[in-house]
């Protein structure tokens, strides 16, 4: 069965949220990624090329169209095809505070920008993060660009769009942390295994109504301390020496 122009047009238009949205699906593409999907999430359908299918014959997958490298490239929103690309059903978003008080979290404070995004997925992923709690602002998880971007993650890092500001105020007792200029040196901070973490915005760091709310206020020292340097990290570094840190502490108890 040829791909159809209709079918390729409706790939291209899941770029745009209101049509993930309205379907409630996302786009993956490349063996690496659909392949660490197929099973967390159910496929619509699977466009690939005979060399992925011939590796691939054991999956019980349905709506299967194979396709030469030419039929792809059309279909694919990547500057380089790589062999398959899959419609996924986007899961249902459950938010429960609960796992808050049980586990380490994050919260981003309108991130903006997809690839950040994607990366703290996946850093999320690796440091053993399984809940990321999101302003209604910030980026959508299933922006294909994002979604390229968690390398996989996001099969195993669960997604909550929520207004931040009711979520901290639901908690109680619970170490709520966040970096600012004016925080303590985090190296030198006892940190705690369960609690939520907030970074905050690319440009603006996090809000005034959240920041008000963040009861454990932390600064990444650059080094040396009196040296001049960059205005502030990335959001995604940021995360990931913040992750390390906690993940470092705990592992030492």
């Amino acid at each position: 069965m040829a791909l159809s122009k209709n079918r390729i047009k409706y790939i291209h238009s899941l770029e745009l949220k209101k049509n993930r949205k309205a379907d409630k699906v996302f786009l993956a593409e490349g063996p690496k990624l659909v392949g660490d999907l197929l099973g967390h999430f159910p496929c619509c359908f699977l466009v690939a090329t005979s060399e992925w299918l011939s590796q691939n014959h054991h999956l019980p997958l349905t709506d299967v169209t194979e396709v030469s490298e030419e039929e792809l490239s059309r279909a694919s929103l990547l500057k380089t095809p790589q062999q398959v690309l899959a419609v996924f059903k986007q899961p249902e978003d459950e938010t429960d505070a609960s796992v808050i008080g049980r586990s380490l979290c994050l919260a981003l404070d309108d991130v903006q920008d997809p690839g950040n995004l994607g990366t703290i997925i996946r850093l999320a992923d690796w440091f053993g993060i399984e809940h990321i709690f999101c302003s209604p602002n910030t980026v959508d998880a299933y922006n294909p660009k994002t979604v390229q971007a968690t390398m996989g993650g996001i099969a195993r890092v669960k997604l909550h769009y929520t207004p931040l500001p009711a979520l901290i105020g639901s908690l109680t007792d619970i170490p709520v942390y966040g970096t600012f200029l004016d925080g303590e040196n985090i190296y030198g901070q006892p940190l705690s295994e369960n609690g939520l973490i907030v970074m905050g915005n690319e440009g603006n760091g996090i809000g005034e109504e959240v920041r008000q709310l963040i009861n454990r206020k932390l600064y990444i020292p650059n080094y040396p301390a009196n040296r001049e340097t960059s205005e502030s990290l990335n959001v995604a570094i940021a995360t990931a020496v913040v992750c390390a840190e906690f993940r470092r502490q705990a592992a030492s108890l």
